[in-house]
């Protein structure tokens, strides 16, 4: 962090063309309150479901209440020579760029498409502006959940079976998607858009017509879906934190208020439990903290991310937890004060404020680390 000098000028860059629109502007809430003025400037910037780009007084008050007359669009140049924020001309006779503020650091609070996947992340790469959060590779890979399960194969980190199918197999020959996802283990299985979190789209089926409509559900929001196995499970979580030597929080559970933990017992009821610590023995905890962070290096991950197990309920004797499985990966996780993420850091000694803090000093550090780079090949030496 700069010492007493000017203040970090942080951009928080939030909403977006996903459908965890709502979402991001209630971690986004969360995020621009913990941020102490004394050390930042802070300029917020919005992105409409149409993609409008907006900045101004006091966005995602216009956002929430749909009053966004007064906003202004504006965008950042992928020409780092013309660094910081632009309004975007609003006559098209008008061809100018206004430059409006310089930025140090974006804070994105984009979960979903467009924010969580690469697609961001590449752009503020072209604009040689730190971030904080994963990188390009990092976050694709934790996006799509198809391809993540590929590297924790690869990495011998358990996970449950799964295929994967594509909108146009869905469309064109159902019988045969049907057929195949049947096959990958007995009813109940679930269904999820491939590049999506919250839990938006997600279906738990138990029987073929379920599977049918879970299906043509999930290929709304992705063109890849994903099928996998279900299993009758504990919810475990926990937090990562870091850059090249990442550390894992105190685990947490989850008790969902429905059946699964939808998108409505994450955010609408207001009734599923967290249980922190997880009440899981030392040595499990272990075990998911060491599987958390080997994941978390595996698909280069960088600042923070949310790792996700699910713990049988009953071993083979029917006695005590059964194997233990990762999930999924969040490398945007949701950063409510009442989020997981932010929850069981706090139960692990580092409360909100500080781990805002600390997410930002993390981007800094990346961003430090890829200049060191050489872009430019000077040719090796010839001998005479």
């Amino acid at each position: 962090m700069k010492g007493m000098g000017p203040k970090l000028r942080v951009g928080v860059l939030f909403g977006g063309r996903s459908g965890e629109h709502e979402v991001s502007l209630m971690s986004a809430r969360s995020i621009l309150a913990a941020l102490d003025l004394n050390k930042y400037a802070v300029t917020q910037i919005g992105i409409t479901h149409d993609g409008a780009w907006m900045t101004g007084e006091n966005v995602l008050d216009a956002m929430l209440n749909a009053q966004t007359e007064e906003l202004v669009g504006a965008s950042f140049l992928p020409d780092p020579t013309h660094p910081g924020l632009y309004r975007i001309p609003e006559d098209t006779d008008d061809e100018r760029f206004t430059h409006l503020v310089d930025l140090d650091i974006i804070f994105p609070v984009l979960h979903g498409t467009f924010g969580e996947d690469g697609t961001l992340q590449g752009f503020l790469e072209m604009a040689d502006l730190a971030y904080v959060g994963a990188g390009v590779l990092g976050s694709s890979l934790g996006m799509d959940k198809g391809v993540f399960k590929d590297v924790m194969r690869f990495h011998d980190i358990p996970i449950l079976d799964w295929i994967v199918v594509t909108r146009s197999q869905i469309e064109k020959d159902l019988d045969s998607v049907v057929e195949q996802t049947m096959h990958v283990a007995p009813f109940p299985l679930f269904v999820k858009p491939a590049n999506l979190g919250s839990s938006v789209g997600v279906s738990k089926c138990t029987s073929a017509s379920d599977l049918m409509e879970g299906l043509f559900e999930a290929s709304r929001y992705d063109r890849r879906v994903i099928v996998e196995q279900g299993i009758n499970a504990r919810e475990i979580e926990v937090s990562v934190l870091g850059n090249e030597k990442p550390q894992a929080s105190i685990p947490g559970e989850v008790i969902p208020s429905r059946e699964f933990y939808s998108y409505e017992a994450k955010y609408v009821d207001d009734r599923s439990e967290l249980l922190i610590p997880a009440p899981i023995s030392p040595e499990l905890t272990q075990n998911v903290q060491e599987l958390a962070v080997e994941a978390y290096k595996a698909i280069d991950c960088a600042g923070m991310a949310r790792v996700d197990f699910l713990l049988e309920k009953s071993g083979p004797t029917g006695v005590g937890p059964g194997e233990l499985y990762l999930n999924e990966l969040n490398t945007i996780p949701g950063f409510t004060r009442i989020s997981m993420y932010p929850k069981l850091w706090e139960a692990s000694g580092l409360p909100y404020p500080a781990l805002v803090d600390r997410l930002i000093e993390l981007a800094l550090e990346r961003k430090g680390e890829r200049d060191r780079t050489e872009r430019r090949y000077l040719g090796g030496t010839q001998d005479g």
